[in-house]
């Protein structure tokens, strides 16, 4: 979902988990404009291996939450985004986008429909870090009159991700292993009031976590005492995203991008744009009838090199067709990978086409996506 940028002219802000990460000897980075761990002392590569193959747990604490809440919330925010929600079941989610009037992608986001204690309904949404901010306030200043945007910068986020997730996580709470992919509940977890859902960014069945900031860090602590459990930083998560073939805002998706374009026509509902019921309807209809110019696909590089982001694509006769959103090793595969966008003449699968490095050329076929198969619980 999000960015790696590091960009940053304001301090660092820190998660609530910032001196534990120290503590486990994170190695540190700017990221998104928060202080994060890209890595701990066991390094990339274990820690991918680790989620892939028993549990890893992960800060996500600089991601945005907020509720939304109010008259009729599900049919209200509805309108900002490219899918539908109103006919979600009370605790359900669903992978949406934020567009803007000309079909681009504002951000992309999980949003989770959920009754209260009080029987209020309420729209809760998680975003990418490094857009919270503008989304909020986008958000705020769209919404309908009778609904209100709550931030909620008191909770924190952790993620615990791998085939050993249910088994560490009902041993605090039975009720866990009941959810099955994208949806949620409220429960208790070691004495936490917790909002948890089987959901996550690496391809892997998991949960994510919401729980009060101030009670993160013993929280924390308390599951990395399961022999299972260990510590993964950013780095890691990028690799199994990279491998699940998952969207990283900011370098695979952005404002100049379509839901189309972007091999993600399947967030977008085609009756809702055929009624121009959302920002960028009309054009992401236009594309959907028509089709587009490039695609987004996934690239097998011939050979040990990884490739980078923004590396140019060239046909056989050295045309520039494309190039390199997100790439790197795929420690699951022992290859690199890449994902990027192509002309739609050349991007069938199993289509021939070059990396131009630096006036050499590396072959790449063009595969589909993911890499690596989603493990994802669906309860079948």
């Amino acid at each position: 979902m999000e960015s790696t940028s590091g960009a940053h002219k304001a301090p660092l802000k820190h998660t609530p988990l910032n001196a534990l990460h120290k503590q486990f000897g994170a190695r540190m980075v700017p990221f998104s404009g928060y202080q994060m761990p890209v890595q701990y002392k066991a390094g990339i590569i274990k820690e991918h291996n680790h989620v892939r193959q028993v549990a890893g747990l992960f800060d996500v604490s600089h991601m945005g939450q907020a509720i939304i809440h109010g008259e009729n919330p599900a049919l209200n925010f509805e309108k900002l985004i490219s899918n539908n929600i109103t006919d979600l079941a009370d605790g359900y989610m669903r992978y949406s986008l934020l567009t803007n009037e000309s079909g681009g992608i504002l951000d992309d986001l999980i949003v989770t429909r959920r009754s209260t204690d009080s029987g209020r309904e309420d729209i809760h949404i998680v975003v990418n870090a490094n857009r919270k901010d503008t989304d909020f306030q986008y958000i705020e200043e769209n919404i309908d009159q009778f609904c209100t945007l709550e931030v909620l910068d008191e909770l924190a986020l952790i993620a615990l991700q791998g085939p050993k997730s249910e088994e560490v996580l009902t041993r605090f709470n039975p009720r866990v292993a009941d959810l099955v992919f994208m949806s949620s509940l409220e429960t208790m977890i070691n004495g936490i009031k917790c909002f948890v859902s089987r959901s996550g960014y690496t391809g892997e069945d998991g949960f994510e976590i919401s729980l009060p900031a101030s009670k993160t860090e013993d929280f924390t602590l308390r599951l990395l005492e399961e022999p299972e459990v260990k510590l993964v930083g950013l780095g890691a998560r990028d690799s199994l995203r990279l491998e699940a073939g998952l969207c990283l805002y900011g370098h695979d998706i952005d404002t100049n991008t379509s839901p189309i374009e972007a091999a993600l026509g399947w967030v977008v509902d085609k009756q809702r744009c055929e009624l121009n019921s959302f920002p960028g309807a009309k054009s992401i209809f236009k594309q959907i009838t028509e089709g587009v110019s490039r695609r987004r696909v996934g690239l097998l590089p011939d050979g040990p090199i990884p490739l980078r982001e923004s590396t140019l694509i060239i046909d056989n006769v050295g045309r520039e067709i494309g190039y390199v959103t997100s790439g790197g090793y795929s420690p699951t595969m022992e290859r690199p990978i890449a994902m990027g966008y192509l002309e739609i003449s050349h991007s069938n699968l199993g289509s021939k086409v070059w990396a131009n490095l630096r006036g050499k050329k590396l072959e790449l076929t063009v595969v589909s996506l993911p890499f690596v198969k989603h493990q994802y619980h669906r309860g079948v």
